[in-house]
């Protein structure tokens, strides 16, 4: 049976995964009440878990060092409790495959090369090169859905990565290029990203160390 995560730990976990948002953004990640969203990111400030920072108009939340030390000390003890450390270790072998697919997708959306510059932009008036790529990230898609599902088993929390992805997917096929790789709107890169920071999180990795 799936298990619910506490809101404190939503809260701080959705920090970590935005990587830097303002509170309402924060809120509607796991759909939580605005105003209790910011009572707990001011008590997490106060115990100095995240920061608030502003500038060119804007703010937002960040995890602080010590607030990701606390992230993953709350994520591995609700992994114990739960007990379902081999699923989610076993999704994460088989997302790794699909993850570099996805970033060499997104870099064929970035870039188109030529025979004189290997980093030309993509102009995407290649209509065959653009249809490749969708196509691929189709694949990506239809893999996907089966890894959320055993995910979501586990943890609600991990619910709704593929059905993003679909949407994102499916705004990107109607002519939203944005869709597949902006990191402002919830395009398939977004997704991606999340739910990889969500993984990795969750079971202790450390990205640096894959690089």
């Amino acid at each position: 049976m799936t298990r619910d995560s506490s809101l404190g730990l939503l809260a701080l976990h959705s920090v970590r995964i935005t990587g830097y948002a303002d509170t309402p953004v924060i809120a509607r990640r796991y759909g939580l009440d605005a105003a209790e969203t910011k009572e707990m990111l001011y008590d997490a400030e106060a115990r100095g878990w995240v920061q608030h920072t502003a500038f060119a108009g804007s703010g937002g939340w960040s995890l602080t060092e010590a607030g990701r030390a606390e992230n993953e000390r709350q994520l591995a003890a609700e992994l114990a409790g739960v007990g379902g450390a081999d699923e989610i270790h076993d999704v994460y072998r088989e997302f790794l495959p699909l993850n570099a697919l996805l970033l060499r997708a997104c870099t064929d959306w970035q870039l188109r090369p030529t025979d004189g510059d290997r980093l030309a932009p993509n102009d995407h008036s290649d209509f065959a090169w653009d249809a490749r790529i969708l196509y691929e990230l189709g694949g990506i898609d239809r893999a996907l859905a089966p890894l959320a599902d055993r995910l979501g088993s586990v943890l609600s929390r991990f619910r709704g990565y593929d059905t993003r992805f679909t949407a994102a997917l499916a705004r990107a096929r109607a002519g939203e290029g944005a869709w597949v790789d902006r990191t402002d709107v919830d395009s398939c890169h977004r997704v991606w990203f999340e739910l990889h920071e969500d993984l990795i999180a969750t079971l202790g990795i450390d990205r640096r160390a894959q690089a």
